[in-house]
């Protein structure tokens, strides 16, 4: 799943993209305050990790107009300040969730795994799909109880497509989320992907809508 993160501590920034990474999340990242309102407003994210202090544009402003424009992506707050009242401020706003710093990195994984639950409707960590069992805590796929080798890559599709099960998803979002921001597209090579997962899953978990896109789960 991609993911945005809006810091302008280099330091953090690149702490955070790499805990976020390792946990098999597409991450861009973006420092200055005008960027971060332009790529949350533009593109298509999972969730998104706003820091309040950015320069040019502070996250407050960026905040009101992301919910103003319509926009209805996840944002965990990030930020220094500590009194209540600006965390009440951050979340009428429009955040979904709020993290002070300095702050454990197991607790922001921990928060963006459930604030992308709830997005999509999972309330669990696994997501369990037929005979097959996606753990987004552990970063582990079974299916019928026998865990699978899988690529990082291979993880962001089975994932994404998991988070939205009955849903087809187009192409081009799949590879948005599987690749990210900085890595070339190419429709064949998301196909290819796909069909090794299918010889891993069982050819029945990964339908194709051809002209629309791909589906894991029964769609309605």
């Amino acid at each position: 799943m991609r993911l945005l993160v809006a810091e302008d501590d280099k330091r953090i920034a690149e702490d955070i993209r790499t805990v976020l990474a390792s946990a098999g999340y597409a991450v861009d990242l973006v420092q200055h305050g005008e960027e971060a309102w332009f790529k949350g407003d533009t593109e298509d994210y999972g969730l998104i990790v706003l820091d309040l202090g950015l320069p040019g544009m502070d996250g407050i402003s960026i905040l009101k107009q992301w919910r103003m424009n319509g926009r209805h992506t996840p944002v965990l707050v990030l930020t220094a300040r500590g009194s209540w009242a600006e965390r009440v401020e951050g979340i009428d706003a429009g955040a979904d969730d709020y993290l002070p710093k300095p702050f454990q990195f197991e607790e922001l994984l921990a928060r963006v795994r459930a604030l992308i639950r709830r997005s999509v409707g999972h309330g669990a960590a696994t997501i369990e799909i037929g005979r097959l069992v996606v753990d987004t805590r552990t970063m582990r796929v079974a299916v019928d109880g026998m865990p699978l080798s899988l690529t990082p890559f291979e993880f962001r599709l089975v994932s994404y497509l998991a988070h939205h099960r009955g849903r087809v998803v187009p192409a081009s979002e799949l590879q948005d989320h599987v690749y990210g921001d900085d890595y070339s597209r190419d429709a064949n090579a998301l196909e290819a992907m796909i069909a090794r997962l299918r010889k891993k899953l069982g050819s029945d978990m990964i339908a194709t809508r051809r002209g629309f896109g791909y589906l894991m789960g029964e769609d309605g």
